[in-house]
């Protein structure tokens, strides 16, 4: 492998060997270059292509063996520049619009950078204080700001993927109260209740339980893709018949293909009336639960056993952060608490421990950033800059609407765009030609694009969610999409 970005005595009578850390002033003369780096980025992320064009293992190819002895820290961030950078998918972009936009905001960069510093595992209340109170205190403000009720007992995961999975292990734990003890061989079946179009996430929850993929039941949706209550209802009935145990219901407030937002009040009344756990599964479009305008979407939430959301979607908190709430600390301590005597101390029954809400034992300081974001833009700021992703998507969708030769699925919901070019050909080469123009979108470096596949059909997904994307770059991204299609329509060599 070679080392292709410096020459063999780059820098090295600068990098002297230490048996210690790098010397602070080194770190301080370092970290502000580094603080400057960051800056330029930000502020040059646009005009960078948003996906690279390259093709898979060849950044491997260019990366060099491990060195025997230490080098420069300005060599390492040459090969940051010209190796990594130009390997990159640029989520922070104003026009990656591919599966949910994020954005990872200056207080949150801020944030990460003093957690890391500060290095601490918040795995119980005597190995974090400030890790374990912080996000006690911001997730029970967040919570209500959202307007989901105070008490609930809040913990901060990597994704929703993890979340969801705390969450079904509690709902498993109040179903089979004994299978935490004995585990499931001789339990009865299991299953665990999705719409059809709910995140694959639950099925891998369902899986990693040892409920097996039968587990899961998906429940067919309406019209608009939103979960039909009458046929949950139905399902329940059915498997209790069949000597199935319901495990959990999984509600979905913005689904991923679609942001459908399931009917979570009627939905919760089939829960209550079988004694079955509710999860709602918010994880992008919960922090919408700030707009006043959105709360009636959303009623019946406050009734859930659990929910997640994820601030690194559209709350602009830098990856990874994703909030589980659930009604009851115990109810999470009861499917997860175990405390080993080595991490026993005088305040393990009276404080939090949070290593009992999950199977992590190591936590990071993910607080530390949501905090920074929540203060430094405020609730109403937050505010003010949600409604303008919800406005750029329903215009662009109303664009699309009028253009020949395209369809929208339905009318904006949230701020995701559906659509998909139409022809005289058949849906068969519809769908080649949607898929085409997502992959050509891509390779341009102009836009980011995904897909999705409903009713057995490919159509292409345009989200708007990066705190600097604005009207020009939706404009920009719209006419990436047009000339795809042109090029992909003219056809090799053309």
């Amino acid at each position: 492998m070679t080392r292709d970005s410096r020459g063999p005595d780059d820098g090295a009578g600068e990098h002297a060997p230490d048996l210690h850390d790098m010397p602070v002033e080194e770190l301080r003369r370092h970290g502000h270059t580094v603080a400057d780096w960051i800056a330029d980025y930000v502020g040059r992320v646009g005009d960078l292509p948003v996906f690279p064009d390259i093709e898979p293992g060849s950044l491997r190819d260019r990366l060099a063996d491990l060195p025997e002895e230490g080098e420069p820290f300005d060599v390492i961030l040459r090969d940051l520049d010209q190796l990594v950078i130009p390997a990159t998918t640029h989520w922070n972009h104003p026009r990656f619009h591919a599966w949910f936009s994020v954005t990872g905001s200056a207080p949150g960069i801020l944030a990460e950078a003093v957690a890391a510093a500060l290095n601490v595992n918040g795995m119980v209340w005597r190995s974090g204080p400030a890790v374990t109170e912080l996000e006690e205190h911001v997730l029970e403000l967040l919570a209500v700001e959202l307007g989901l009720p105070s008490g609930l007992t809040g913990a901060i995961n990597d994704t929703a993927s993890t979340s969801s999975l705390y969450a079904l292990a509690a709902a498993r734990h109040a179903a089979l109260p004994d299978a935490t003890a004995q585990g499931l061989h001789g339990a009865p079946p299991c299953r665990v209740y999705a719409s059809e179009q709910a995140h694959s996430s639950i099925d891998k929850a369902v899986l990693t339980l040892g409920l097996g993929r039968e587990g899961v039941a998906h429940i067919p949706t309406d019209e608009s893709l939103r979960m039909d209550p009458d046929a949950l209802r139905s399902r329940i009935e059915e498997d209790r018949r069949q000597g199935y145990v319901p495990v959990a219901v999984v509600a979905t407030l913005g689904t991923t293909s679609t942001t459908a937002v399931d009917p979570v009040a009627e939905i919760a009344k089939v829960a209550r009336e079988a004694g079955v756990w509710l999860h709602v599964d918010a994880a992008y479009g919960g922090p919408l639960g700030l707009l006043p305008e959105w709360r009636t979407r959303f009623e019946g939430w406050e009734r859930a056993d659990s929910v997640v959301v994820n601030p690194h979607k559209w709350l602009f908190t830098p990856i990874d952060c994703s909030v589980l709430w659930v009604r009851g600390r115990e109810r999470l301590r009861g499917a997860f608490g175990i405390t080993p005597e080595y991490l026993r101390t005088s305040e393990t029954e009276a404080a939090t421990n949070l290593m009992d809400y999950g199977v992590a034992l190591g936590r990071r300081f993910r607080a530390l950033k949501l905090w920074f974001v929540l203060r430094y833009f405020g609730i109403e700021g937050l505010r003010r800059r949600l409604r303008p992703h919800i406005e750029l998507a329903t215009d662009l969708a109303a664009r699309i609407g009028k253009t020949p030769g395209w369809g929208v699925h339905t009318p904006g919901t949230m701020a995701l765009v559906v659509f998909r070019a139409t022809t005289s050909e058949g849906d068969s080469e519809s769908d080649d030609l949607n898929r085409e123009i997502v992959e050509l979108v891509a390779r341009s470096g102009e836009a980011l694009l995904s897909h999705t596949v409903l009713r057995g059909r490919v159509w292409i997904r345009l989200a708007v969610g990066n705190l600097r994307t604005t009207r020009a770059d939706v404009d920009r991204s719209w006419k990436a999409v047009l000339a795809a299609r042109a090029q992909a329509e003219a056809g090799p060599g053309d």
